[in-house]
């Protein structure tokens, strides 16, 4: 089945998305919010209008079937999100659902059914820029998410994520209980194309890569470092606690201990993406009495998350006894590595082969829905398709070409599960 003339379709519903969510920069999809319910919304629609049948799981996602599935039959499901980070691009996440969508909307066009049907699941809320939590969409359908997940407070206005989760119509008590709100034991395989976040495609010159696993990773939305401010012109180095030197030398600290693990071969990545002093006591004046920051350590070993959680923490309580501050810790929040499915990695890989088209199999350093189902048992599987500028970024630049030649790879992969 040959999907190059649903091309112009395609471009169609980026642009359309694109300009129903574009918010003078990017595209800002806020997680449960009005942006992500737009491009629902337009989905929805548009599935509709091509036979297929959509429908709204105990979770609030978006689920997309062909006409007459019979309830309980085996399927495979394709799946990614709709929301985005503020100020975001197009292409994060919507890709995923459209070449899903574009993959029921071919069979729905030439009346071709597969020997395991098809699903495509639009996932609310997988982005942590909203609520400091990832996967909230599909870890609340798999039983992931908590009563203190959902007490979490929207970034903007503090609200908790329980009261946007009802908003929109999921089942928040359920969710609490951490009940599995579907019959995993009819979902065959889940598969999920995605864009490329990083430049090793681009560099390689990849229009897609088959992708072996996922890191997981381990943080602290918030990290508080307490000391003492004071006037900076009358207060020796010796005397001071000093909240902000004490971040930067943890830091430093982390930073070097990083650099060491890197030289032995152990996979690892670490940010200190956010870094507040006060604003209300803002002054060149004043030594930082009050210090916010984040903290992420991102690896393929669970081993190795928690042993460099636990370095960082060593070093909070060696900084605090060296400078005489305090470090104050919210929520650990953890997400497991995963490792992709062989037999669907080689399926997808064949599918390439057939296209004759140059890829690679590689590793995702960033975070997606397709961990959650291989660490459910789950086969899965994952695509990524090339992209320009990196992402969560207004100039996220996926080529259609790329793109299309993405769906058609998967399509190919789907038309082969049984």
């Amino acid at each position: 089945m040959n999907l190059a003339s649903l091309r112009p379709l395609a471009e169609k519903i980026f642009e359309d998305v694109r300009a129903l969510t574009h918010d003078g920069v990017g595209v800002t999809r806020a997680s449960y919010g009005e942006g992500e319910s737009a491009a629902g919304d337009y989905l929805t629609e548009l599935a509709r209008a091509e036979g297929l049948e959509v429908s709204v799981d105990a979770a609030a996602n978006l689920v997309f079937s062909p006409p007459g599935l019979a309830e309980g039959a085996p399927v495979a499901w394709v799946g990614s999100h709709i929301d985005s980070v503020p100020q975001g691009g197009n292409f994060d996440g919507l890709a995923g659902v459209v070449a899903g969508l574009l993959c029921l909307i071919a069979r729905q066009r030439e009346g071709v059914s597969d020997a395991l049907p098809t699903q495509v699941l639009a996932f609310r809320g997988e982005e942590s820029a909203w609520f400091g939590k990832a996967y909230m969409g599909s870890g609340a359908l798999l039983g992931k998410l908590s009563a203190a997940d959902l007490d979490l407070p929207h970034r903007e206005t503090g609200k908790p994520l329980r009261e946007y989760m009802t908003a929109v119509g999921a089942d928040v008590q359920a969710i609490a209980q951490q009940q599995v709100l579907c019959d995993l034991s009819r979902v065959r395989a889940y598969l999920e194309l995605h864009i490329e976040q990083g430049p090793v495609m681009v560099a390689r010159q990849l229009p897609v890569a088959v992708v072996s696993g996922i890191r997981g990773n381990i943080r602290h939305n918030r990290i508080v470092c307490l000391g003492d401010a004071q006037h900076s012109g009358v207060v020796p180095r010796w005397l001071r606690h000093d909240a902000m030197f004490a971040v930067a030398d943890l830091i430093m600290r982390l930073d070097e201990h990083w650099r060491v693990l890197l030289e032995r071969g152990t996979d690892l990545v670490v940010t200190t993406g956010i870094v507040q002093t006060d604003a209300a006591e803002h002054s060149i004046t004043r030594i930082p009495g009050h210090v916010n920051f984040s903290f992420e350590a991102r690896s393929k070993s669970t081993d190795t998350l928690e042993a460099f959680y636990q370095l960082m923490r060593a070093e909070c309580s060696a900084i605090a006894r060296e400078r005489g501050v305090k470090f104050e810790f919210d929520r650990r929040l953890l997400s497991d590595p995963a490792t992709m499915d062989p037999g669907i990695c080689e399926r997808l890989s064949d599918a390439c082969r057939l296209q004759g088209v140059s890829f690679e199999v590689i590793p995702s350093g960033a975070g997606h829905d397709a961990s959650l189902f291989a660490n459910a048992g789950i086969p899965s599987g994952m695509l990524f398709v090339r992209n320009q500028h990196g992402s969560h970024n207004p100039h996220e630049a996926m080529e259609i070409d790329d793109f299309m030649t993405g769906v058609q790879v998967l399509s190919d992969t789907l038309g082969r599960l049984s």
